[in-house]
């Protein structure tokens, strides 16, 4: 927000009325976490399979060019979404080989174990489609997703947080993000106080204590703080010294070179002198 050309691109577009709820606002631009995007990619390029941070739910809307998505319930096995054991030595999972190998692989392996009670693959689900330009998809909140670049692609994402996923997010922001946490629930109490007794009442389900509230966790990050301030500053003086170092060393080069310089006038200057003696005053 602050970057004058990124403000310019903000401006160019708004966010869906379906996902104009983000309560993670509250807390500022500055403090939240990184959460929208403006996505270019060349064909064939894409994004490994995984889930969006702390529980957010996102939407995708595409500009220009098509891409292929695969989404995964959050019933389907880690294990499983990865493809491992299914990956054989010297294969990658990037989206390319993810989507026209493993993937595949994956189908074959549920297909079958179909029936079997005990197989990892026996409840496995997933959906696969294509976006096109102008089309937004919406990807719900624990669900294992994946997508190529069909095309060449422009597109813009966002990641937020509704009334809808506020207990899953609020558990895993509280503590991912301890310090942001404490600002948030202060800002929920001022404009959403229904939704800060959820967060406070979560709290005291899970015996959970917030950061501000506990000092064990304080201690630990004033001393982190510490460590890494002192690595800063040690970092600071090498950086000095280095520098000092490499100027004493130019310095010592031009002196050197001066001298070399100095010598060979004052050689001319001796030569010079002989040659004059040994003219013939009476040339």
């Amino acid at each position: 927000d602050e970057d004058k050309l990124a403000k310019r691109i903000l401006e160019d577009y708004t966010v869906p009325r379906y996902f104009d709820e983000d309560l993670l606002g509250l807390v500022g631009e500055r403090r939240r976490p990184p959460h929208r995007w403006f996505l270019v990619g060349p064909c064939r390029s894409g994004t490994t399979v995984h889930i969006d941070p702390l529980a957010t739910s996102a939407w995708n809307t595409l500009v220009h060019g098509a891409k292929r998505w695969v989404l995964f319930p959050p019933h389907v096995p880690k294990t499983v979404v990865k493809g491992r054991k299914l990956i054989l030595p010297g294969e990658d999972d990037e989206a390319i080989h993810y989507f026209t190998t493993i993937l595949p692989r994956m189908k074959r392996r549920a297909a079958a174990a179909r029936g079997a009670e005990d197989d990892l693959y026996a409840d496995f689900e997933c959906y696969e489609f294509t976006q096109f330009a102008g089309e937004t998809v919406f990807v719900p909140h624990g669900w294992w997703h994946a997508v190529l670049n069909v095309t060449h692609t422009v597109g813009i994402t966002q990641n937020f947080c509704s009334r809808r996923n506020f207990d899953e997010v609020w558990a895993q922001t509280r503590s991912g993000r301890k310090k942001m946490s404490c600002s948030w629930l202060r800002r929920l109490g001022e404009r959403y106080p229904d939704l800060a007794r959820r967060a406070v009442e979560l709290n005291r389900r899970d015996g959970f204590v917030m950061w501000e509230d506990d000092p064990v966790e304080q201690g630990k990050w004033r001393r982190k703080k510490a460590e890494k301030e002192r690595k800063k500053k040690e970092k600071r003086e090498r950086k000095k010294e280095e520098e000092s170092k490499a100027k004493k060393k130019q310095s010592s080069k031009k002196e050197k070179w001066g001298e070399h310089r100095t010598t060979e006038r004052r050689e001319g200057e001796c030569d010079g002198d002989v040659v004059m003696r040994e003219v013939s005053p009476d040339y």
